[in-house]
C-alpha cells in the first residue's frame, strides 16, 4: 500500500466531507450559496483525489483496492467529523458497522 496515495486520500475526504456536511449548521444560508461554496471547497477534494487514484494504480492498486480504501478512510473522516464538529454520539451500531467494513479492506488486499 502506498502511504503518499493513503495521505492524499485522507486529505481529499476531509475536503469533500466539509464540501457535504459542513455546511449543515448554516440554517441561514440559501440553497445556491451553499452548493456553490460546497463547490468551491469540492475542488480542492478533487485535486487532492485524482492525484491519489493516479499514483495508487500506477504503483500497484487495483481500482477495486483504491474505492474499498477511499470508502473506508471516507468514514473514518466523517465519524471523526460527526463527533467533534455536528456533535453527534458515536453508538455502538456505528462501531460494529465499521468493522465490518475493516474486515472488507482485509479481504480486499488478501493475495
Amino acid at each position: 500500500m502506498n502511504f503518499k496515495t493513503i495521505g492524499l486520500l485522507i486529505a481529499s475526504n476531509i475536503f469533500m466531507t466539509f464540501a457535504w456536511y459542513g455546511l449543515l449548521k448554516e440554517k441561514g444560508l440559501t440553497m445556491w450559496k451553499a452548493v456553490l461554496l460546497s463547490w468551491c471547497i469540492a475542488f480542492f477534494e478533487y485535486s487532492l483525489m485524482i492525484p491519489a487514484n493516479r499514483i495508487g494504480y500506477l504503483s500497484g492498486m487495483s481500482g477495486f483496492q483504491l474505492k474499498i480504501t477511499q470508502e473506508v478512510i471516507t468514514l473514518v473522516v466523517f465519524a471523526i467529523f460527526a463527533v467533534l464538529y455536528l456533535k453527534e454520539p458515536l453508538q455502538w451500531k456505528y462501531l460494529v458497522s465499521f468493522a465490518f467494513l475493516l474486515g472488507a479492506v482485509y479481504f480486499m488486499f488478501k493475495k
